[in-house]
């Protein structure tokens, strides 16, 4: 058992809760810091015996984001960006509020002081937000949580940036050369397999089986991948020479695409932005307009959408794509199944043809019990 410890003209006492977050509260007098740190320590003793539920009066939604970053933010592989939607957004606005208080208005409220935000910024915020109250009303400390809409949709989800002919993408490819072998590798990689940006960066060189040519997709940077799906890719005809020779050289690193002090590429590296950029304007690839703002033609998650754009145009099968992807659901994929050609002509025919072109006699019963021919 705790004691309370001297905290100016105070005592403090602290204690760790039933769901093992520390606490702590100050008190005037040790005596009454003693009774009241023993009969916490006794709160929790009794409900981890199931002598009593976890219900917890009047907690707020600051309590919520301890709990959050302390438990849940950890086993999460955007640990990074909870921590800084929670800092930055989340907490100052609703963390003083009681949770039992927050409401539909303070939601609403919240969206109105985030409109220099995009909407699917303020989408992700919400989310966060709908996620931690439901929590909340699980481990008992909120008896219900308020209704959070968030738009699934801000624009055509058909509309994403991407190299759209081949053309396009051997300008990109070229002008990516003038920045070293690295950088133009890496592209040409992202744009042959459709690896995402942590995918390619923390890519080993024992992910790599050149006797089968699979890459065997199993982190993101240094964590899981997005979806925490260990997936098998072809390394494909159009990369497999280059990728071979670019093992000799560099197979001595951990990783195939090193940074300058030999480690592994961030999120924030410059060749996945400004470096991406620089390739673009020297291909004279013009600059795209989004909600008003001039933005490039693409980023590098577009390269990702270039493979799959161009894996569907030339006739590839969707469910394959889902799995090279590691989209969790086919809806995912279906985005770029507009892109395929022709996708219906060997259909066209499966019901025979009209029976009015063949100037075949169609019979219907009629109500007499005998036939009525039409053509």
């Amino acid at each position: 058992m705790g004691q309370p410890v001297k905290h100016g003209n105070n005592w403090r006492i602290r204690w760790t809760d039933e769901i093992g977050v520390r606490r702590s509260e100050t008190y005037e007098q040790r005596e009454i810091a003693e009774v009241m740190l023993k009969q916490h320590e006794q709160h929790v003793r009794e409900i981890r015996l199931g002598m009593r539920t976890g219900i917890v009066p009047d907690r707020s939604y600051g309590d919520l984001c301890d709990l959050w970053l302390a438990e849940y933010a950890p086993t999460k592989r955007s640990q990074k960006d909870i921590e800084s939607i929670l800092r930055v957004h989340l907490r100052p606005f609703f963390g003083r509020l009681p949770l039992k208080q927050i409401c539909r208005l303070h939601v609403r409220g919240y969206i109105k002081s985030r409109q220099h935000l995009s909407p699917k910024t303020i989408d992700n915020h919400l989310i966060l937000l709908r996620s931690m109250l439901r929590e909340a009303v699980e481990i008992g400390w909120l008896e219900k949580a308020p209704r959070i809409k968030v738009a699934k949709k801000h624009r055509d989800q058909n509309i994403y940036r991407y190299l759209k002919t081949k053309a396009e993408i051997r300008r990109f490819l070229h002008s990516a050369r003038e920045e070293g072998e690295l950088v133009w590798l890496l592209y040409k990689l992202t744009t042959y397999t459709g690896m995402r940006a942590g995918e390619v960066a923390g890519l080993r060189w024992e992910d790599i089986d050149f006797d089968t040519n699979i890459i065997t997709v199993q982190r993101s940077y240094d964590g899981p991948t997005k979806n925490e799906i260990i997936r098998r890719i072809p390394v494909f005809d159009v990369v497999r020479s280059d990728l071979s020779a670019w093992a000799l050289k560099a197979q001595r690193m951990p990783v195939v695409f090193p940074n300058q002090r030999g480690r592994m590429h961030g999120p924030s590296a410059r060749v996945f932005q400004e470096v991406l950029h620089r390739v673009l304007d020297r291909a004279e690839f013009p600059t795209v307009e989004i909600r008003g703002k001039q933005r490039s033609y693409i980023t590098f998650h577009g390269l990702r959408h270039t493979f799959a754009s161009h894996w569907m145009m030339r006739a590839g099968n969707l469910f394959k794509l889902q799995r090279l992807l590691g989209h969790k659901t086919i809806e995912m994929t279906q985005r770029y199944s507009h892109l395929a050609p022709d996708a219906f002509s060997g259909d066209l025919g499966r019901f025979g043809q009209a029976a009015g072109d063949l100037g075949e006699l169609v019979t219907l019963p009629v109500a007499d019990g005998g036939t009525s021919a039409h053509r």
